[in-house]
């Protein structure tokens, strides 16, 4: 908790430094855009603000904010799918399925955890569509909430469970994950501005270059050997790994995303446009990075 805590201050002066030097860069540097950075700032705050009750507070608090961030997450997500009245009781089963979902790791049922929404509300998530609601655009709806389940509510759900899992390390390696995950969305962006020139998917992400990848994947790599000791329990070895790890993970997640938001909001800019300056959309390279680091951590340590 101590190590915790002071990693936590930690982050705050930093991010209080990194929001001044945006300020003053910003106004400085007209001529380069930095609006995405601006909102990865206000998201940092309101993600600092929901991990100290995670890190700081006792598990079930912990779990009530995470399941808040996973509703607020799925409902982003589903604000971008094109509905039709038919949708809307799927919807609603979809939004059920959450509680129940962190229910399991409350209780720490970890059999069921892993295959309630993989496999069991795979199975069922269809029947509310197909009673009395026809077949037109059946296929689309039904696979696109399984997509936003699995993704805003499966894998940011092995955010929770960390502190079940392991309640001596559970906190350090949220915050772990966090801090690695931002940080390598960060360094991709800013270094895609300076120094991107080969853009990887230009169609769906135009911030993300190839340039930016080698640097976040270098910086991301390098600070995770740094804090791995002051919050993991975790060898050097894997203090190495869980950068690269992490990195290509929230890289194929931001991407992953990118490309799926694009495909649901084709001709329909302005939406697209809001919902990239979204709070909720800084997340996504979590929904990949969570899952991950979880299950890589608990198959090769025993204190998972």
């Amino acid at each position: 908790m101590d190590r915790s805590l002071f990693t936590l201050v930690l982050i705050f002066a930093a991010l209080s430094v990194i929001h001044g030097l945006y300020l003053v860069v910003s106004r400085l540097q007209k001529d380069k855009d930095y609006t995405g950075i601006g909102f990865r700032i206000k998201t940092w705050w309101g993600m600092l603000f929901i991990f100290c009750l995670a890190t700081l507070s006792n598990s079930v608090v912990s779990l009530l904010s995470l399941m808040v961030l996973s509703f607020f997450a799925l409902k982003e997500y589903f604000s971008m799918i094109r509905t039709r009245k038919a949708d809307r009781r799927l919807f609603l089963w979809a939004y059920l399925s959450i509680p129940l979902q962190f229910y399991w790791v409350y209780i720490e049922w970890y059999g069921m955890f892993i295959v309630f929404i993989p496999v069991y509300v795979f199975l069922l998530l269809p029947l509310p569509r197909l009673i009395n609601k026809g077949t037109l655009g059946f296929l689309r709806s039904v696979s696109a909430t399984q997509w936003g389940l699995m993704l805003m509510v499966f894998g940011l759900s092995h955010l929770a469970y960390f502190q079940f899992a392991t309640p001596e390390y559970g906190a350090g390696l949220v915050l772990f994950l966090v801090v690695l995950t931002q940080l390598n969305d960060a360094v991709h962006y800013l270094a895609s501005i300076y120094f991107g020139r080969h853009r990887i998917v230009p169609t769906a992400n135009p911030h993300l270059t190839w340039e930016g990848f080698v640097c976040a994947f270098v910086v991301t790599t390098a600070v995770s050997y740094l804090i791995y000791p002051h919050l993991t329990p975790l060898n050097p070895v894997f203090g190495y790994l869980s950068g690269m790890l992490v990195s290509l993970s929230g890289f194929f997640g931001s991407l992953t995303v990118s490309v799926l938001k694009r495909d649901l909001l084709i001709g329909d800019d302005d939406k697209f446009a809001a919902l990239q300056k979204s709070y909720l959309s800084r997340i996504d390279s979590l929904t990949y990075t969570a899952p991950v680091f979880f299950h890589v951590i608990r198959y090769y340590f025993d204190f998972m």
